[in-house]
């Protein structure tokens, strides 16, 4: 069982930032594929990013084109999601969560809901416009 915590949330403008952050309180990250994932209200939970357990990073290109970037720090057990140039539109509960290695297919990364294991208890993001 992994135990997930998301921080970082909060109001701001559009075109501020926001770090998010998420860690883990009873396991490390080492084999696990940890994701960011947002869902705005009346909307499906969308895809942001994820981190793979090789170091690598993918992102839903289509909607967050360059602005965030994700990472993870071992020593911390923490990872992260930098959020800048943020738009109204990027309002969200935004989910932190982790999907064992290799118990979904042989994929390096996971964008599915499905394949998560674990999930965090979300932290609102709102972008005034």
């Amino acid at each position: 069982q992994v135990q997930l915590v998301e921080s970082g949330g909060g109001l701001v403008q559009a075109g501020g930032s926001l770090r998010l952050s998420c860690a883990a309180s009873n396991r490390t990250f080492g084999d696990y594929c940890v994701g960011w994932f947002r869902q705005a209200p009346g909307k499906e939970r969308e895809f942001v990013a994820a981190s793979s357990w090789t170091g690598g990073t993918l992102y839903n290109t289509d909607s967050v084109k360059g602005r965030f970037a994700i990472s993870r720090d071992a020593a911390k057990n923490t990872v992260y999601l930098q959020m800048n140039s943020l738009k109204p539109e990027d309002t969200a509960v935004y989910y932190c969560a982790a999907a064992i290695r290799g118990r979904h297919g042989d994929s390096t990364y996971y964008t599915e809901v499905v394949e998560y294991d674990y999930w965090g208890q979300g932290t609102q993001v709102t972008v005034s416009s």
